[in-house]
């Protein structure tokens, strides 16, 4: 069985009579399955989390995107999170018997639809991008929804108008995409100055820093009362939780602040953790899900929110969710 699962960023979260219509439009494609919703204040966006059979998932998409555009506008959108659009960017993932290459012809179709269905401009990335430039995420949101007037014929999208106009400013651009299992993945801090958890963030992701295959940004959360170091996982096996954990603590004595803990956004794979679990115990054979209970404990993923094992495993919630055939 073709598994694919589908992580939509919506520029979205104070109002949940519009979220729930958003949510409905998914959970109404038969053969998707609703994994994980989560939402945040601060940065004004919800990260859904859906999976199943492609072209069902590729459907449930396309509800996701024309009701989001429906029900945003972002001529007043405000946010801590960096943002293109009503939906900021929507990577389709290869899970479970499908490529990368094929999850990417996928995205590729799902762009020109939500483009043709919806008059919006559309930028293709990651493993669908048309050209070197336009792969890395932050390249093509540069400038933000407050660039389209010029980025639109700058720099224009794959799809869709090029040119600004009423409609464009409401609903902004969207960014479509197929890149393998990402974490987002959040480091606390004891303080509520963004300004040492963006030293931080310089000093750990790949482009400036030590940590290869992470990307990061600092930003007050004020939701939770603090700072944090906001950091995409490209590739946990070159670089996971633990990894990025430890050396936001070691920055953060250097600038004589405390990291106090972590925060998965959305799913995390089960081997993440894992292998997390494996950084910090010297038995040489502790249980998988003792390694899995260390890690929840050691990297504090409590600190700021609930962290619910069934609810955020991604392993777990498919079990639930797609059951084997």
């Amino acid at each position: 069985m073709k598994i694919i699962e589908c992580v939509p960023n919506i520029s979205l979260s104070a109002n949940a009579q519009k979220l729930k219509r958003i949510i409905e439009a998914v959970r109404q494609v038969p053969g998707a399955a609703l994994l994980h919703t989560d939402e945040n204040p601060s940065a004004n966006r919800t990260v859904l989390t859906f999976a199943g059979e492609p072209c069902a998932v590729v459907q449930a998409a396309r509800a996701c995107i024309k009701t989001a555009l429906q029900e945003i506008d972002m001529r007043t959108h405000r946010g801590a999170h960096p943002r293109l659009g009503a939906v900021d960017v929507c990577p389709l993932v290869p899970v479970q018997g499908i490529t990368l290459e094929e999850t990417a012809q996928l995205a590729r179709t799902l762009a020109r639809q939500a483009a043709q269905e919806n008059n919006l401009p559309v930028y293709l990335y990651e493993a669908a991008a048309t050209a070197p430039e336009r792969k890395n995420l932050a390249d093509v949101r540069r400038g933000e929804y407050e660039s389209l007037p010029q980025k639109l014929q700058n720099f224009p999208p794959d799809f869709g108008p090029r040119t600004w106009g009423e409609h464009i400013r409401q609903t902004g651009a969207c960014i479509i995409g197929a890149r393998p299992v990402l974490i987002a993945f959040n480091i606390n801090l004891n303080t509520k100055d963004p300004a040492p958890a963006k030293k931080i963030a310089a000093a750990v992701r790949e482009k400036t820093g030590r940590l290869k295959a992470v990307k990061a940004i600092g930003w007050y959360m004020e939701n939770f009362g603090c700072a944090q170091v906001s950091c995409n996982l490209i590739n946990y096996e070159i670089t996971g939780p633990a990894q990025v954990f430890e050396a936001c603590k070691q920055e953060a004595q250097r600038l004589g602040l405390k990291a106090t803990g972590c925060e998965a956004v959305g799913l995390i794979p089960r081997r993440a953790l894992e292998e997390a679990g494996c950084f910090y115990t010297q038995e040489e054979a502790l249980p998988a899900q003792k390694l899995v209970e260390l890690a929840i404990q050691k990297l504090n993923l409590n600190d700021v929110k609930p962290f619910l094992p069934q609810e955020q495993i991604l392993e777990e919630k498919l079990r639930v969710c797609l059951p084997p055939r």
